[in-house]
């Protein structure tokens, strides 16, 4: 597995400034970030899988070494599938770090050669979520200052047309 290759999968339901924080940090660090946005069934999305990979290309389109991707199934298989022995988590507060820890623990147990690194947000993102902003945008409030520029018609256009 490729040790400067790494893995940020997500949902992005929409991407964020914290995410883009994550990512543009982790493009500082690494040879190549693979953001990997997540099918999840269980989950109902405002977005399409097609809409939220879209929006990430926008806002990841000055960052060369990133690369966007979208799966289904588990992380640890497209981690392998992809090469990358690394996974990538923002911990926003310390609330973040009990299921994110459960997870990786989740995660080693299912591939022993992937390890997580935990990136801690940047202050000012730490009350940031996709959620946050969803609650915010169905509302017409502005969400300009927390979503990238590029994308903050893209959030309202979908608010609009419910």
């Amino acid at each position: 597995m490729n040790k400067t290759k790494v893995l940020y999968p997500g949902s992005f339901d929409p991407i964020t400034n914290g995410h883009m924080d994550i990512i543009e940090r982790s493009a500082k660090i690494f040879e190549e970030v693979n953001v990997a946005v997540v099918k999840n069934i269980q989950k109902k999305s405002t977005f399409t899988l097609e809409q939220r990979v879209e929006m990430i290309e926008k806002a990841c389109k000055h960052l060369s070494n990133v690369k966007i991707h979208q799966f289904e199934g588990l992380t640890v298989d497209f981690a392998k599938q992809i090469g990358c022995s690394t996974i990538i988590r923002g911990l926003r507060a310390v609330s973040d770090f009990e299921s994110e820890m459960q997870m990786s623990l989740a995660n080693k147990k299912l591939n022993d050669e992937l390890e997580t690194l935990f990136l801690v947000a940047d202050g000012k993102y730490a009350f940031l979520s996709s959620s946050i902003v969803r609650e915010i945008a169905s509302y017409g409030a502005d969400i300009s200052e927390l979503v990238p520029e590029n994308i903050v018609e893209d959030i309202k256009q979908r608010f609009n047309d419910k």
